[in-house]
């Protein structure tokens, strides 16, 4: 039995029961082991890579640190031209999606393990217009000639694995790059973590001129940076959340803060809860005027109305019932045993809150405790279609 037979034998298996149980000479159990785990990790995130059985794969980390192939296609529709460079190029997902776009690619990499690695998987997928270079980024750029567009992912951990804050904290630092990348590509797109402050980021990076909050099936993933070279003024955000039928919402800052804020009185017929990356980007005001919804409270970021909006970017809920919280929402709820609890803008936990009301979880009913316009605290008891 050789590797590969291997490999395709246990593709299902526990790799850490493997590892115990089996040994044979005509295996690489190391090689095999690995490329089963890699598998199994990307057989959601990335599908059509996982099923290549030529394919070969790195360390659980850079694994973990990838794209998905639904993010990545994204990125891939923001960026065409004739030619285009990954900077960081990593197990290469993003490279390769955004390469189809273009005539030459380049992908570079300062790790010569990856290195091989995107070599062999670009040549198995047929990737001829893709050149790897073994660099870091700061010897590519200062060495390479102009191009279209640049792609930059930066390490969001320092060398001791603690995560950053800072745009300026990640390696490379783009910060001390953007001038020569914008010397460099009329078009750069920097891609950050969810966790990092926008409003910082744009303190720190200059000529954005695009701001994309990215999430999948409702967890966001990724915040992309777009800078041109010429551009000067205020960005416009676009918040996506992929792998649904949500659409995506395009805005301006200004657009959010000259939005006139309708506050609800009472619950409407059906409650609204914005998807992840609308929450992130900031959208709160102007989805309220342009879905001609109403907000429960300034900081709940819920919405209600009477009549349904079909296509709200978001989770969509009707309302059975709600209460002030106390013995009025224990009266509400008397016949509900199991239910998911949600928190918005409420002063208790949703620990403290099934305690209190001696609920369990569960799928079918959705409670949603947040605060009124009037202050009121209130639970409200919805389900969805």
């Amino acid at each position: 039995m050789d590797t590969r037979q291997f490999i395709e034998e246990h593709l299902n298996d526990d790799v850490h029961e493997l590892a115990l149980k089996h040994s044979n000479a005509k295996v690489d159990m190391a090689l095999a082991l690995r490329q089963i785990e890699a598998r199994q990790l990307l057989r959601k995130k990335v599908p059509s890579w996982s099923a290549n059985p030529e394919l070969l794969f790195p360390s659980h980390l850079s694994i973990e640190q990838c794209s998905s192939e639904a993010s990545a296609n994204y990125k891939a529709s923001l960026m065409k031209g004739g030619s285009f460079a990954d900077l960081t190029g990593g197990l290469g997902i993003d490279c390769y999606y955004i390469s189809q776009n273009f005539q030459h690619s380049d992908y570079v990499e300062h790790n010569p393990e990856l290195c091989a690695l995107a070599r062999h998987n670009y040549e198995v997928l047929g990737a001829k217009t893709m050149v790897v270079h073994n660099d870091s980024a700061e010897v590519f750029l200062n060495q390479c000639e102009p191009l279209d567009c640049l792609f930059i992912d930066p390490a969001r951990r320092d060398v001791h694995g603690r995560k950053v804050v800072s745009v300026s904290d990640c390696t490379p630092n783009v910060v001390e790059l953007q001038d020569l990348m914008l010397q460099k590509a009329k078009r750069v797109m920097v891609k950050l973590s969810p966790m990092l402050d926008i409003s910082q980021a744009l303190k720190e990076l200059r000529h954005v001129k695009e701001i994309h909050v990215v999430a999948v099936s409702n967890e966001c993933k990724e915040l992309l940076f777009i800078m041109e070279r010429a551009f000067d003024g205020e960005p416009t955000y676009t918040c996506v959340n992929l792998e649904t039928r949500q659409p995506a919402v395009t805005f301006s800052m200004e657009e959010e803060r000259v939005a006139i804020l309708q506050l609800a009185k009472e619950l409407g017929h059906y409650l609204y809860e914005p998807n992840v990356a609308l929450m992130k980007g900031g959208c709160y005001k102007m989805l309220s005027q342009r879905y001609a919804l109403k907000k429960l409270h300034r900081n709940s970021h819920l919405y209600t109305s009477d009549s349904l909006i079909q296509d709200f970017p978001g989770r969509i809920f009707e309302v059975d019932g709600w209460a002030i919280y106390g013995k009025k929402a224990k009266d509400l709820l008397k016949d509900v045993d199991k239910a998911s609890i949600a928190v918005r803008n409420f002063p208790m936990t949703v620990a403290e809150i099934r305690k209190s009301l001696k609920i369990n979880d569960g799928d079918q009913t959705y409670l949603f405790a947040t605060t009124l316009s009037d202050e009121r605290k209130v639970i409200i008891l919805t389900h969805k279609d």
